[in-house]
């Protein structure tokens, strides 16, 4: 069945591009910030095992946000090994200390700050404000956070 939402075809799988790579670093950043929570120790223990869990869990709820988004604008999300292929975000070799846990995860959530604000641009250039409107929540939480990291990393 045809799509005639008011965005054209080219613009729409523009912004479906845009997105899925946002969906892809986002899983990237879940995994990673979700295997820091299982794994940090050192005397900040608990503030950034909870810490890490508010942040995984909201970046579970984001992704299904955005793969609907993708399903809306008539396309099907990553799945499999689609989506951990799309991460541009650098995997781990062994468990890293508390203190490299935070400097990653800093930037794993500018990277997703810059390819969020990417698809920002990807929706606003198709006038897309549904697209606009998630990918400016995704921005401002990965700053914040990236903001948080960087305050307990002093």
């Amino acid at each position: 069945m045809a799509i005639d939402i008011g965005i054209e075809t080219k613009a729409r799988k523009k912004v479906v591009g845009a997105l899925g790579q946002v969906l892809g670093d986002t899983y990237g950043l879940y995994l990673k910030t979700h295997g820091y929570h299982w794994n940090v120790e050192g005397p900040m223990f608990n503030t950034l095992h909870l810490m890490f869990e508010t942040q995984y869990n909201d970046l579970w709820l984001s992704m299904d946000l955005i793969a609907e988004r993708i399903r809306s604008l008539g396309e099907y999300a990553p799945v499999g090994e689609q989506i951990g292929a799309k991460s541009q975000l650098p995997a781990d070799k062994g468990v890293p200390d508390a203190k490299t846990m935070i400097s990653n995860l800093v930037e794993g959530n500018e990277l997703l700050a810059r390819s969020a604000r990417a698809a920002l641009k990807a929706a606003e250039e198709a006038g897309d404000q549904a697209s606009a409107d998630l990918m400016t929540q995704r921005v401002a939480v990965a700053e914040k956070t990236a903001w948080m990291l960087r305050a307990m990393a002093k």
